[in-house]
């Protein structure tokens, strides 16, 4: 919140400001395990699933466009929808798990739910150790490359007299922490844009396109061939 927006809007994107966005997260992760819940009952299930699958593909892939509208427009309108948004993303994630253990037993049956839900959590765990990795990983992709347009654009002298060495060291220089976007931007020419507030938007792109391979996944989902039942004796 405060790298991407404090430059763009730094009146109202304060320390408070983003711990109150932080306590908003947390506050749509409970509600989403409570309201989802709810809604699962009215509409049943399957079909609350793929609103989680389909509205976090709209959702991730609509974050970029609307922190272009921040960072251009200075809108505070757009600022209030991206948190909106993140809440509403945080909140599916909640009622993911408030819903998966009924969902399982309306799948495969109650008797096993138990050793189906722990395969389940081994995955999620699994995915919550490598989703953030990936998406610092990618974020740090980005940089590089914001980086490099950004040294393109300097003149080669001052780039040397700021940083001692010549462009030609400058992945040295990155891996080191030398050089650095907000380092770069102020010797940059006059009204070349800051691209820190952009740095997100591969993850956000390829955040959606995970999850669109779990919305095919789980619309393939079929009701278990009744040959693999399990036979009474």
């Amino acid at each position: 919140m405060s790298e991407v927006f404090s430059g763009t809007l730094p009146s109202i994107v304060t320390a408070s400001f983003a711990s109150s966005f932080i306590l908003m997260l947390s506050v749509g992760n409970l509600g989403g395990r409570l309201a989802w819940a709810a809604v699962s009952d009215k509409i049943g299930r399957p079909a609350t699933f793929h609103m989680f699958t389909l509205g976090s593909i709209a959702i991730y892939a609509s974050l970029p466009t609307i922190i272009q509208q921040v960072v251009q427009n200075q809108s505070a309108a757009s600022l209030g929808a991206f948190c909106g948004l993140s809440v509403a993303a945080i909140s599916m994630f909640g009622g993911v798990y408030s819903i998966l253990p009924a969902y399982e037993s309306d799948l495969f049956g109650t008797k096993y739910v138990g050793a189906n839900h722990g395969k389940m959590l081994l995955f999620s765990s699994t995915a919550a150790i490598a989703g953030p990795s990936s998406f610092l990983y990618l974020k740090s992709l980005s940089e590089k490359a914001a980086i490099t347009d950004l040294v393109s654009k300097i003149d080669p002298a001052a780039f040397k007299e700021k940083f001692g060495s010549d462009v030609s060291a400058l992945d040295t220089l990155i891996e080191a922490k030398t050089v650095t976007v907000t380092k770069l931007m102020e010797i940059v020419p006059p009204g070349v844009l800051d691209p820190t507030p952009f740095l997100y938007d591969t993850s956000f792109y390829s955040i959606a396109a995970a999850i669109g391979v779990g919305a095919v996944a789980h619309a393939m989902i079929r009701p278990v061939n009744p040959k693999w039942y399990e036979k009474v004796e």
